[in-house]
């Protein structure tokens, strides 16, 4: 049983709060069921990456990049046609020294694309 998006959220926030990050709801959305994305910004160098819900091979659930800029103008950009196509989206800002995500679950690792 998966946890409602509501908890899930308070539950990421506060890890990431115990944690000496500060994170925020940038945008709210269904309570039960909505879809989360991850904007995690890294204060030491202004970067900033995207994670976002999705399902893998063999049904597991798992967090992946869907971006692979790391510039904010790009990531925010992505967020709003997202916002477009799911009004029932939530998206989560956290701010870290680190660039930490705080996501407890397993996160893909971004593909390398050839000549990068």
């Amino acid at each position: 049983m998966l946890l409602s998006t509501d908890l899930w959220v308070s539950a990421l926030i506060r890890r990431a709060e115990l944690a000496g990050a500060f994170a925020t709801v940038a945008r709210k959305g269904d309570a039960r069921a909505g879809t989360v994305i991850v904007k995690a910004f890294d204060t030491s160098n202004r970067k900033a990456r995207l994670y976002s819900e999705a399902f893998g091979p063999d049904g597991e659930r798992l967090w992946m990049q869907p971006v692979q800029s790391e510039f904010e103008s790009d990531l925010d950009e992505y967020l709003q046609r997202q916002i477009g196509y799911d009004p029932d989206l939530w998206i989560v800002e956290i701010e870290d020294r680190e660039g930490r995500h705080f996501i407890t679950e397993k996160v893909a690792e971004p593909e390398n694309k050839p000549g990068s």
